[in-house]
Order: C-alpha cells, then sequence, then structure tokens
C-alpha cells in the first residue's frame, strides 16, 4: 500500500482551523505529552504518533506540507518516498522535500525544503493540487544524492515483488530512469539500478547485500524456499546453494512487532524460530546469522561468513 490516497493519520488539529483554542492551554497539553507537535501549528494525539512507523510519520508531514503550499508544488526525494510508501535505511529527515525550477519558488522553512532541480515531465505525476515524482523518478534521485546504500534499500523497495498491492516499477522502468538521468551522481545511479534486487524483502536485507558484495564474498540467492522435513515451507534471506549455506539476518521486529507476531508471544515467535532453523539446518551446511549491529562492523560480518565456509577476494577489515 501507499500513503498516496490518504494521510497516514486522520486526525489533525491545525491551530489555523481553531482561533478559539487558548494558545497557551495547547502548549501545556504538548508539554505535559498528550500530543506532538509535527508541523508549525498542527498537532496529533501522542498514541495516534506512537503507533506510527517513521515512514509513516514523515508522509504525514508531507500531507501538512501540501495543505500550506500553493497548488503545483513538486514533492521529491524523501517526500515522495514516504508517499510511495519506499522504506529508506537511516533516520528520515525533519523537513520535506520539495523541488524548484531555476527561477526560484521561494525559501526553505522549518518545514519544507527547496530543491534548485528542474524534474523531467514523465518524472511526476498529479497529487490532488501538487506532483510527486514517480517511484522511478523517486529512487534514482535517491540514489544521485546519497551513498550507494542507501540508494540500492530505496530501489530494492520501490522494486519488492511481494509488497502488498505489487510492486511499484520493474527493472525496466528502474533502468530507463537511470539512463535517462543527467546531473551528479548519474554513475551511482546506474550503479543502483544495476545492483537492485527485487527479491530483497526489506532495507537491512538490502544494507546486508551491499556489505556482503563490499566484502568479497559470492553473491547469495534471496528469499530461496525449503520444504522442511515436518511439512512447512520457510524462506531463507540469503542462500549459497555452492557452498549450502544459509544467511540470516536476526532483527528483532519479529519478536517485538505484534503485527508480525500474529497473536504470538515473543516467547512463542522465539521457539518457533528455533524449531524453523533446527528443520533447516538437516537440508544444508550451515547457518550464519548476524544481527543488525553486525552491518555498522564490517569485520563481525566477515567473521560470521567465513566461519560458515564462505570464501572470500578480500582481507579481514580492521574495523
Amino acid at each position: 500500500m501507499t500513503w498516496m490516497d490518504r494521510p497516514p493519520i486522520s486526525a489533525v488539529f491545525r491551530r489555523r482551523e481553531h482561533a478559539e483554542v487558548n494558545e497557551r492551554r495547547l502548549r501545556r497539553i504538548v508539554e505535559r505529552g498528550e500530543a506532538v507537535r509535527i508541523a508549525p501549528g498542527s498537532y496529533v494525539w501522542r498514541d495516534a504518533w506512537d503507533a506510527a512507523d517513521p515512514l509513516q510519520r514523515h508522509a504525514q508531514r508531507v500531507w501538512e506540507a501540501a495543505t500550506r503550499l500553493q497548488p503545483g508544488a513538486v514533492f521529491v526525494r524523501h517526500a515522495a518516498a514516504a508517499l510511495w510508501s519506499i522504506d529508506t535505511l537511516g533516520a528520515w529527515p525533519g523537513r520535506v522535500d520539495v523541488a524548484v525550477d531555476d527561477s526560484g519558488g521561494g525559501r526553505s522553512t522549518g518545514l519544507i525544503v527547496r530543491h534548485s532541480r528542474r524534474v523531467p515531465v514523465d518524472g511526476i505525476v498529479a497529487w490532488g493540487d501538487h506532483f510527486v515524482t514517480t517511484p522511478a523518478q523517486t529512487v534514482v534521485d535517491i540514489a544521485a544524492s546519497h551513498p550507494f546504500t542507501i540508494g540500492v534499500a530505496a530501489a530494492d523497495q520501490a522494486l519488492w515483488e511481494r509488497r502488498i498491492g505489487g510492486a511499484l516499477l520493474s527493472a525496466d522502468e528502474l533502468g530507463d530512469a537511470a539512463h535517462a538521468f543527467i546531473g551528479r551522481g548519474n554513475v551511482r545511479v546506474d550503479r543502483v539500478a544495476r545492483f537492485a534486487d527485487a527479491r530483497a524483502a526489506n532495507v537491512r536485507e538490502s544494507q546486508s547485500r551491499v556489505l556482503i558484495h563490499t566484502l568479497g564474498f559470492p553473491a547469495p540467492e534471496l528469499q530461496q524456499r525449503f520444504d522442511l522435513p515436518g511439512g512447512g515451507v520457510a524462506y531463507s534471506d540469503f542462500w549459497w546453494p555452492r557452498w549450502r549455506v544459509i544467511g540470516e539476518l536476526d532483527g528483532l521486529t519479529k519478536y517485538l512487532d505484534e503485527r508480525m507476531r500474529a497473536g504470538r508471544s515473543p516467547a512463542q515467535v522465539l521457539s518457533d524460530e528455533k524449531d524453523r532453523e533446527d528443520e533447516l539446518r538437516r537440508l544444508v551446511h550451515r547457518v550464519a546469522r548476524w544481527r543488525v549491529s553486525a552491518l555498522d562492523s564490517p569485520c563481525a560480518l566477515w567473521d560470521i561468513l567465513t566461519a560458515a565456509g564462505l570464501p572470500t577476494s578480500m582481507r579481514r577489515p580492521g574495523y
């Protein structure tokens, strides 16, 4: 799903719509933590804000920015990514990205940051009174202005074949957009488009895949299906068939997120995960597991993968 048709949070209090509300009382509500100021003059209840993930929170800010801008604004980069529900690595920016042409178009504010960039006509679609870059254009814009890993994560998310509602674009569409891109970062954009993979399920898997490549290990297969001895089915995050090694990114979300637990307790999820791995071990040579922290320490992932028997063309990094 995307956040193009509706905002993540439906109930927003806008100061300009309620002149009768005492400003001091409103400030006290925020200070007590009962409400959150999400944009100048716009507030939501704390429980609604806490229930939203970082992508949804940024999408909400984009919707708020849209109510303040004159018709015809073009939302780009992370603003467009949030509307399309394209997740990215790292913290979401505190301000909303809007493109302006060479003639200007106003100054950046506490909510909005304006970028001097002319967006191709075929790279935007209408969004209410405004415009937003297409998924392909959004990906190449992020790839051009951010490090390679962040670009790959955004590309993988847009291509993701198991996304609810289907992938946002095809590999050919991404390749065409990358080929048409002109400006700084075009070499990186082309590299991102060639490296992107529609099977990566989340941004941490994309980050893992980039680091695996950087460390000189063979490219893994993604989301490999295994028919378990007990009759079930499991999918591995990474699979090296020649060495019969499975790689698993062990994130905490599966234990903490109620939606992913599907009514199970964290302890039950842990038990089910152990049973799944025990069955997988009967089918393969090794199962290598790593946590997100290993992605910030290349030597840690290098040690894990070499211990599992995978070859590498690179020496062990020093950090």
